[in-house]
Parts: C-alpha cells; structure tokens; sequence
C-alpha cells in the first residue's frame, strides 16, 4: 500500500502470475486511496496543526509544485503521477485536500493504479532478471 513500486517485486518475489500481482497492486494502492479518502480531513487537521506547531510555511518548493500541478492537470494530474512520484497514501490525500469529490478521486486513482500496475509487472516480470544479475554483479 505504501511504495507502489513494492507490489511488482514481491509479486516476482513470491512466485506470482503476472495477472496476479497487477490486481494484488492495484487492490493496494485502492486500499489506500479508499482509506485515506475518508481519513483525509482527519489528516488535514492533524498536519495543520503540527505545520501551526513547528511555525512552517504554508508554501515552499515542494508544495508549490504540487499547486502548480494540481492547477494544471487536477485530479487526474495528480492520479496520474500518484504511483510513481508520489505515493498513493500522499497522493490521495493531496486530492482529499484539494476538495476533489470523493467520486472522482476513487475512479481517477483505479485507472491510474490500473495503468502504472500493468506497466511496473510488466518491466519487473520482463527485465527483473536482468536488475537482478546486475545488482548481483555489484560488489558492495
């Protein structure tokens, strides 16, 4: 749920069909999205009042990238690169506090974790052995 990116090597990891570990990923990345949709005022609170806490600005880099993103693309910006730069539990709540309907952010997530799912187990299960063979080679 949390490293989207975890569900391809542990599908390869643990002997997993290729379909298998796409729905086992997707199902993750929805269980956070599911969860953290409902929990995502909760957690607007809380990281407001630990920013109010810790006096931190409002906006820096990172948040106003996010804006910036958000300003351009919306929740489907935001679903979009979810799985690979964000993580689905920040993605969601990203969109969670933006006031996205909870509709929108449940079916822009599922094609996202969909299409990044497909492709991550298809680069895991097609070239792993290769990473694998070459981070053997590497003597650390």
């Amino acid at each position: 749920m949390v490293k989207f990116i975890g569900g391809p090597l542990a599908g390869v990891a643990a002997g997993l069909t290729y379909l298998e570990s796409v729905l086992l990923t997707v199902a993750g990345m929805m269980t956070s999205v599911v969860i953290f949709t409902i929990l995502g005022e909760a957690t607007s609170k809380w990281l407001a009042a630990r920013r109010r806490a810790r006096q931190e600005p409002v906006f820096n880099k990172k948040t106003r990238r996010i804006v910036q993103i958000w300003q351009r693309f919306g929740v489907p910006g935001v679903a979009f690169l979810t799985p690979v730069i964000f993580t689905p539990i920040f993605g969601t709540i990203v969109v969670a506090l933006f006031g996205a309907p909870r509709k929108y952010i449940f079916i822009h997530m599922l094609w996202s974790a969909i299409v990044w799912s497909a492709v991550l187990n298809l680069m895991v299960f097609e070239f792993g052995d290769v990473a694998e063979n070459l981070l053997l080679s590497i003597k650390f």
